[in-house]
């Protein structure tokens, strides 16, 4: 019996030994499908627990002045605090709170209220805090890195840059025109998460991403003629009351943009804060205007390279023409008589300018109204461009034609007339102009923009001839107070009637303009001075000549520009200079009872 009893126990054994086993095999056969045969897939299921991964914008590449020396839009790191409630246990919200309180310097009974009425908190913290927080490793607390576009110099600018919006994408200026450029390539951001994935323990991009970072862009604005140029503009604001003002300098030989101010300007880093869209259009490139009586120096272009006219050209002026429609005067209804082409410049005489489109004839005229890049953009790389093709004077009636040959019923963008000037001053060729001048890679490589020629408006002989005769405008007409002593400047004032949308002109509106390039015989930069609507004040003769000067002279001193010697053969009639135009007091605004330019 014993004997038996001991082969029950011995056979118990056995059958406990075999089903332990049994059960080992079938634990080694699991760990061999988990970790061997099917290891890959479980490995990355349980990454996936641990590790998220979103589409994180790259590091948007900066935006300089001066060779890249100069910042004027940055990528700063801001860092996130995220609080959801509803992921923290009833039992922690009170130490949580605490402990947050502490941190952000809040109070603790605000945000366990906030806490238990699940709203979720969002703080901006520093990176000391957040480096506080990720050591306490709090559920349901989460950290987030992100890119932030900061402009250092607030509204400095403005117009030329735009700003980077809420989804990252850049508007309006250099932001949106080479949003492409700067904005680089978006990537996956790596998160890992704590056993209750809320806690970031991993921030940032991987070395890899560094490739990923947008392109730097510098330039061609120079900072001190720039801002000398916004200072000369609030200047006018509070002179004259300007609605909105514009300056351009422009290098004529290159087609480069040293500055380019608009006002009213505004601040980049708070665009949100702006109730008028409008102010964020850059009317340099974005708004149409008629120019007024600087035009009549393009007309006298035509005239002089189709050998129809030259400066000693004369006719007799009767102080009206007669073309259909209201009759055509000049300002105050003068008449100057016998009058040379010199004199129409000098005196800015609209039957003169009249004169010489009729010598063109429409077809002709209209012809040059093309060459000088009126119909069609200049190309410059700025968000939004616009123009005018002025199709109506190609079909139109001769007093359009006639009306145009004075800036009235012809239509451009600022950055258009100053470019048309510039190529007067570059010898008759006509540049594309840019405003960036270098594109760099993260990896140190760049592209520099070439100068680009678009064509050519008048040949080198017409545009000597027509320089001496601006030159003769600024010496001895109604720009005469911008002379400055040792240096030839050739210039042309401009002031016109602004264009009622219900028919006709305005009673009192008027657009004041001066173009100007210096030194005449070798220009260094070609400046447009546009004020809209200033009050109290009569023509652009006292109010832009002025401001051109100032600007003139603080570039000739930036640049040491040396000073030219007399213009040989000089065309202009008058012997003896004339004495210093007083200032004088405002004039009347003549009733717009024909359509006429109200230039002097």
């Amino acid at each position: 019996m014993k004997k038996t009893e001991g082969g029950v126990i011995r056979w118990r054994i056995y059958f406990i030994f075999f089903l332990f086993f049994i059960a080992g095999c079938v634990i080694i056969w699991r760990l061999y499908c988990l970790q061997i045969k099917r290891g890959e897939h479980y490995e990355a299921w349980a990454l996936g627990q641990q590790v998220s991964y979103e589409d994180v914008a790259s590091e948007r590449g900066e935006i300089f002045l001066d060779q890249g020396k100069f910042p004027l839009a940055q990528t700063k790191t801001k860092y996130l605090l995220f609080v959801t409630p509803k992921s923290i246990s009833a039992s922690l919200l009170e130490p949580y709170a605490q402990i947050l309180s502490d941190l952000l310097n809040e109070d603790k009974e605000g945000l366990i209220s906030m806490m238990q009425e699940g709203r979720i908190i969002k703080r901006e913290i520093s990176e000391e805090i957040k480096s506080k927080i990720k050591k306490e490793r709090l559920e349901g607390v989460r950290l987030e890195d992100v890119y932030t576009r900061f402009y250092p110099q607030d509204d400095f600018a403005s117009h030329v840059i735009g700003f980077v919006n809420e989804s990252h994408k850049g508007q309006y200026g250099i932001e949106h025109y080479y949003n492409d450029v700067l904005e680089g390539e978006e990537f996956l951001k790596e998160k890992e998460r704590s056993l209750f994935s809320f806690l970031d323990f991993k921030d940032g991009a991987s070395d890899e991403d560094a490739i990923s970072k947008g392109n730097d862009i510098w330039l061609t604005i120079d900072y001190n003629i720039q801002y000398f140029a916004e200072k000369l503009m609030k200047q006018a604001k509070d002179d004259w009351d300007i609605d909105s003002g514009q300056i351009i300098v422009m290098e004529p030989s290159t087609g480069k943009l040293l500055a380019i101010v608009e006002y009213p300007n505004f601040d980049p880093n708070n665009y949100g804060k702006e109730n008028d869209l409008g102010i964020f259009l850059n009317t340099t490139t974005q708004k149409l205007f008629e120019p007024g009586s600087v035009f009549k120096a393009i007309t006298m272009a035509a005239g002089l390279e189709e050998e129809l006219v030259t400066p000693e050209t004369t006719y007799e002026d009767e102080g009206i023409i007669e073309v259909g429609g209201p009759p055509i005067y000049n300002f105050e209804k003068r008449v100057w008589g016998e009058q040379s082409m010199i004199d129409v410049l000098e005196e800015s005489i609209n039957t003169g300018a009249v004169f010489v489109q009729q010598e063109l004839g429409d077809e002709l005229f209209f012809k040059y109204v093309k060459r000088f890049g009126f119909t069609e953009k200049t190309g410059i790389d700025l968000q939004g461009e616009i123009s005018s093709n002025n199709k109506g004077l190609e079909k139109g009636y001769p007093r359009d034609f006639a009306t145009a040959s004075f800036g009235q019923g012809i239509l451009m963008t600022p950055i258009q007339l100053v470019a048309s000037f510039s190529a007067v001053a570059n010898k008759g060729r006509l540049m594309k102009p840019y405003i960036v001048e270098r594109v760099v890679k993260p990896t140190g490589e760049y592209a520099e923009t070439e100068p680009k020629e678009q064509a050519r408006a008048i040949s080198e002989k017409t545009a000597a001839k027509l320089t001496a005769m601006l030159v003769s405008v600024v010496k001895n007409g109604s720009a005469r107070s911008t002379k400055i002593p040792g240096y030839h400047i050739a210039g042309k004032t401009g002031t016109a009637q602004v264009p009622n949308p219900a028919g006709g002109y305005y009673e009192h509106n008027t657009i004041h303009s001066f173009v100007g390039y210096f030194p005449a015989l070798s220009p260094q930069a070609v400046i447009l001075i546009k004020l809209d609507n200033p009050k109290g004040i009569g023509s652009a003769g006292y109010s832009t000549v002025p401001i051109f000067k100032e600007l003139a002279q603080y570039i000739i001193d930036l640049k040491q520009i040396p000073p030219t010697q007399e213009v040989q053969g000089q065309a202009s009639k008058k012997a003896v200079e004339p004495e210093p135009v007083p200032e004088p007091e405002p004039e009347p605004i003549p009733e717009p009872e024909t359509d006429q330019n109200i230039d002097n």
